[in-house]
């Protein structure tokens, strides 16, 4: 049940880079908690704050493809040092909005957009550097050690902004923030290079096209992505949780419910042992996804607050398992030459079904009230899911042990492992 530690121990690449992810998780949950804050205090409107993420959409959808190409034609390394650094910057600008007599809104959709631009551009590179810094088989064990890495920021981020934002002020939010991502770029410099593969293409429309073409000649990839991106639009909470705070009339809890999420997922990573037992992926991407929804519906009707802080909870368990092994899946049976292009693919699935489900949520809660939208959409969520479980059979019948790509790759890898020793 204990995490696997083997990818730790046998990668000092890893070890930084885990290391630079989990100082800028933290910073970045307490600006994740305290822009939606800032925005509320500032306009008071759900839509509004929903409006995050419709700005952060564009941008990502952009950049993310690019970005996929950019991995896999350009030095990994350099990219990740680079757009940490930006994503420094821009908590520097949010820092001194935040100290104006009088702040100003739209710096900070601007913010956003940029924000959501580096993300889109690092992410790739960080997906595709995962599988070669890291042995073939302790990949389930690197993912499971990524998502814990992620929760703690996420459980320890959340529940610290609530208490700053409430009680030291925005600008302290954000300036730890700035801090967090100055010592993770010194972890990311330390990195070695990583340069493109020789058979990779050079970032252009025909080689985004290429990665595309791909991922949908792979059904049951094709899944993964669209059943993350169907559970996210409709069951992601977070652009209305300032708002059911207050409706349950426990403003305290704001922190917590951010927080809840991050703490069922860190609860899946930290008696992860299990996973690399399983090897039907997608039917376990598929029934996590449904349970996910049925956390949220719950959430949603819920009238008391720790009811509400505990379906959360399990929601973040089953959101962690569907993740989990959606990463396997990938990180097992993609080609190193395309890892990148696919990695952008990916970072669409599981980032543009929350950004476009803020504003859908945001504006059913205009609409309808925000207990309405919570239990609505984990409803929808459900049916959704269970529709495309039964439109890809091959994301359900996926087995890692038979499945042609995973073995092709797994047998690559050996070969390669195994040739510098015979040499």
């Amino acid at each position: 049940m204990l995490p696997d530690l083997a990818p730790w121990r046998a990668s000092a690449d890893f070890r930084k880079l885990w290391l630079a992810g989990l100082v800028t998780y933290f910073g970045s949950f307490l600006t994740f908690v305290a822009l939606p804050v800032q925005i509320k205090e500032l306009t008071g409107s759900a839509a509004a704050v929903g409006a995050i993420g419709a700005v952060e959409l564009v941008p990502l959808v952009v950049f993310g493809l690019y970005g996929g190409a950019l991995a896999d034609a350009l030095d990994k390394r350099k990219l990740i040092v680079w757009t940490e650094a930006g994503q420094g910057l821009l908590s520097a600008v949010l820092l001194l909005n935040a100290l104006l007599p009088r702040p100003a809104v739209w710096p900070l959709y601007v913010i956003a957009a940029l924000s959501s631009a580096l993300v889109s551009v690092q992410r790739p590179a960080m997906d595709a550097l995962l599988p070669r810094i890291v042995a073939h088989d302790h990949l389930p064990a690197a993912g499971a050690l990524n998502s814990l890495r992620w929760q703690v920021g996420g459980v320890a981020g959340p529940a610290l902004a609530g208490v700053v934002v409430a009680y030291a002020g925005l600008g302290w939010a954000y300036g730890v923030d700035l801090l967090t991502f100055a010592v993770s770029v010194v972890f990311v410099i330390g990195l070695a290079p990583s340069p493109a593969s020789h058979e990779a293409a050079k970032p252009s429309l025909k080689a985004i096209a290429e990665g595309a073409r791909y991922a949908w000649g792979r059904k049951e990839l094709l899944g993964t992505y669209v059943i993350d991106i169907a559970a996210m639009l409709f069951a992601m909470p977070l652009a209305v949780l300032p708002f059911l705070a207050d409706e349950l009339n426990a403003p305290w809890s704001l922190g917590l419910m951010y927080a809840a999420i991050p703490a069922g997922a860190m609860l899946v990573s930290l008696t992860s042992g299990w996973t690399s037992r399983v090897h039907r992926h997608g039917r376990a991407v598929v029934v996590s996804a449904a349970l996910w929804g049925v956390a949220i519906a719950a959430a949603g009707v819920s009238r008391n607050v720790w009811l509400v802080l505990l379906f959360l909870t399990l929601g973040g368990c089953a959101d962690m398992v569907s993740g989990l092994f959606r990463g396997v899946m990938w990180n097992q049976t993609i080609p190193d030459e395309l890892r990148g292009r696919l990695a952008g693919i990916e970072l669409l699935s599981y980032s543009v079904g929350p950004q476009l489900g803020q504003t859908y949520l945001g504006g059913v809660a205009a609409w309808r009230g925000v207990r309405t939208s919570v239990w609505s959409g984990g409803l929808l969520c459900v049916g959704a899911v269970g529709l495309l479980a039964l439109c890809l059979p091959k994301l359900m019948t996926y087995d890692a042990r038979t499945n042609e790509h995973a073995v092709r790759l797994r047998e690559q890898r050996a070969a390669a492992a195994a040739a510098p020793a015979q040499g």
